[in-house]
């Protein structure tokens, strides 16, 4: 017996999926931490029931991944890839600083790493989520110097990883412009890519 899926059925359930993820990004953005946010909160501030963002996400951790895949897609991440496209090595490291520094502005991502904190379970996810960063870092430092030994790499991915993450962009922010903060890193990370030669 062949199931039969109805266009629109399915295109009403993306409508509340869209309006739910919309939602918990609205609850983020305002939360100054997260003890107010619950799927009872989210689906108040959706109008759909509690029900349905549990059959759409299956869990709060299930949610807070959508939102952060969202959050994602609205900061652009995707210019990573025109990032990465280009030669020089020294330009693809100061795009790949602009996409991320303007992701960290985001104030649900940052409510995310705040909650990362206390859920072992999202921590994980949102690490996985950061490996995409250490694998464009890596490219990036074996065009800069590709006959660094593997100790060189190593040193200078994982430092690269840590001078481009959100704790080292919320503690440089403090005080200073996007921008400002942005030239720091960048003044930082190049260094450590020059040193490799």
């Amino acid at each position: 017996m062949r199931s039969y899926v109805s266009p629109v059925r399915a295109a009403a359930a993306a409508d509340k999926r869209e309006a739910v993820v919309r939602a918990a990004v609205a609850l983020l953005r305002g939360a100054q931490d997260l003890s107010g946010f619950s799927l009872e909160a989210v689906a108040r501030a959706a109008g759909v029931t509690r029900l349905t963002v549990y059959k759409q996400f299956g869990s709060r951790r299930g949610l807070l991944e959508a939102v952060f895949d969202a959050c994602a897609a609205q900061a652009g991440l995707e210019r990573l890839a025109g990032v990465m496209a280009q030669a020089d090595p020294r330009a693809a490291l100061s795009g790949v600083i602009d996409v991320f520094c303007d992701f960290w502005t985001e104030p649900a991502v940052v409510r995310l790493h705040q909650a990362g904190v206390l859920d072992a379970e999202l921590a994980q996810a949102l690490a996985a989520r950061g490996e995409r960063r250490r694998r464009a870092l890596t490219v990036i430092v074996g065009r800069a110097a590709p006959e660094a030994g593997d100790r060189a790499w190593r040193d200078t991915i994982d430092l690269l990883f840590g001078l481009t993450g959100s704790a080292m962009f919320e503690a440089l922010a403090a005080g200073r412009t996007r921008v400002e903060a942005a030239d720091i890193v960048k003044a930082a990370a190049l260094a450590a890519l020059d040193r490799l030669n």
